[in-house]
């Protein structure tokens, strides 16, 4: 109920005049998942509720807003070009949002909460099962809540706030993110047990010309990798069968469709114990890859970030021989993701 004042209107009661005009955070997020997919069934499992109430929280939005911001039809969903203004300002607000909440947090005891951590899915099976029960004993009370995904993915959510790190290959050109290194992994070819080059010791990286290479469907950053060592070599990159994991790849390995290029603690955690295919290292320049912790520049637990990254450190020297521990840099010489190529 509002009265007039002269030409002012003001209400008895603001706080129900507020939440008839001024969205929700959960509105927003509704809006986020729809510009993120495109489709109300696919952002209503995003978000966890069901499709009719996403659709009645989005025309509720629009209504608070005055205008349009989603156009539906039989074809699909797209967004007005206001609504595509509205939803990136939304995702803003979100991050902020999840800032103020990761920053009383680390008031307290960062490493006594949740973090949401993402990982890309060629690393997590085998990485987090190595380094967590060490971080739990030195930590009981941290808690991992852990999504995998593709490389844009899992960029796409640190930026916007629902992640709060991420275990991702290096070097990123994003100056936007921050990050610490923590190790090398080399990359070794995997075959068939049987197959010719399993004789020798070292494989030259000659040998690859003509054969076929399998690797993760496009979108992983080590698909881009075995794709460079495929020209590199003149091996045929397979395009007809494409894992979605590297546990197809072994298997698909195992059948003979080709070789694969796995990194090595999958190596040896799926397969140094699999009778049907062997793993061999190839001459240098050895392919490999570089993964660290990466997180947002202003996220108030940087400094819970560089712990966990030293603890990390000190458990792989311990447990994986297989890998070479990259240092942080002291010297000021790092670039804007404290890492170095040279490392």
């Amino acid at each position: 109920m509002t009265r007039q004042a002269g030409r002012y209107l003001f209400s008895t009661r603001p706080e129900i005049e507020l939440e008839q005009i001024v969205p929700t955070l959960q509105q927003f997020r509704y809006l986020v998942a729809v510009a993120d997919t495109l489709h109300f069934r696919r952002a209503a499992d995003a978000t966890h509720v069901t499709q009719p109430t996403l659709s009645a929280q989005l025309k509720e939005l629009e209504a608070k807003l005055g205008v349009q911001l989603v156009e539906r039809s039989r074809s699909g969903v797209t967004l007005t070009p206001i609504g595509a203004e509205v939803a990136t300002r939304a995702r803003a607000v979100l991050r902020d949002v999840a800032d103020i909440r990761a920053l009383a947090r680390a008031g307290a005891d960062p490493l006594s909460a949740t973090m949401r951590i993402g990982i890309v899915g060629s690393l997590g099976s085998y990485f987090l099962p190595l380094i967590i029960p060490n971080l739990h004993s030195a930590h009981p009370d941290l808690k991992f809540y852990v999504r995998e995904g593709t490389a844009l993915d899992l960029l796409t959510r640190l930026r916007d706030g629902g992640l709060d790190a991420l275990f991702f290959p290096l070097p990123l050109d994003a100056t936007d993110l921050t990050a610490a290194p923590l190790f090398h992994e080399p990359l070794l070819l995997v075959m068939p047990s049987d197959h010719h080059l399993s004789a020798q010791a070292e494989v030259p990286r000659t040998a690859l010309r003509g054969e076929v290479l399998m690797t993760l469907e496009a979108g992983h950053r080590l698909h881009d990798t075995v794709a460079a060592l495929a020209g590199e070599v003149g091996a045929e990159l397979s395009l007809d069968y494409e894992g979605t994991s590297l546990d197809t790849l072994r298997q698909m390995v195992a059948t003979g469709l080709g070789l694969s290029v796995l990194p090595a603690l999958y190596v040896r955690s799926e397969v140094a114990r699999e009778a049907l295919v062997t793993a061999r290292p190839l001459s240098d320049p050895e392919p490999g890859r570089d993964i660290g912790m990466v997180w947002r520049k202003r996220a108030p637990q940087a400094t819970a970030f560089e712990t966990l990254a030293a603890a990390i450190r000190t458990t792989l020297r311990r447990e994986a021989p297989e890998v070479r521990v990259i240092e942080p840099i002291a010297d000021g010489s790092e670039d804007v993701l404290g890492y170095s190529a040279g490392a």
